[in-house]
């Protein structure tokens, strides 16, 4: 495997790969349009794993930068998986002197649990007290 490059910021980020990932392979946001990704990454914190000048790999925080931070769409491409990738995106983030600092780290997920779990994620500690707006389907009915 060649070496791994971790990237920050947008302006490094392939959102026409991300795009394409997310509306046509992920199960979290399948028909996404290309104005709901671009948009949620420029309200983000984005990290990319690169091979070379290829982008084989994202995640993003939103986040204030002090106080929360919700982990979304972490993915690798299908054909990188396996190798550690995430785990070094995930690892990048979780030392960066602002993630360290915030009071809760929060995501979701249906099949990575074991990777998160290495950074000290845990299911709710109580549950009863986490409300929610649940639209799992609202990419689909906006369109902009």
């Amino acid at each position: 495997m060649s070496a791994i490059i971790i990237r920050t910021g947008i302006e490094h980020m392939d959102i026409q790969m991300i795009h394409r990932f997310l509306s046509e392979d992920s199960y979290w946001a399948k028909g996404i349009s290309y104005t709901f990704v671009e948009q949620s990454l420029a309200n983000s914190f984005c990290v990319g794993a690169f091979i070379g000048d290829q982008q084989v790999g994202f995640g993003r925080v939103i986040t204030d930068y002090y106080t929360f931070g919700w982990f979304a769409d972490i993915f690798v491409l299908p054909e990188y998986r396996g190798q550690g990738i995430s785990k070094e995106m995930v690892g990048h983030i979780m030392g960066l002197p602002w993630s360290k600092r915030l009071r809760r780290k929060m995501l979701n997920t249906s099949d990575a649990h074991g990777l998160y779990r290495q950074f000290d994620f845990k299911d709710l500690k109580y549950p009863a007290n986490v409300l929610e707006v649940h639209q799992p389907d609202v990419h689909l009915q906006v369109r902009e």
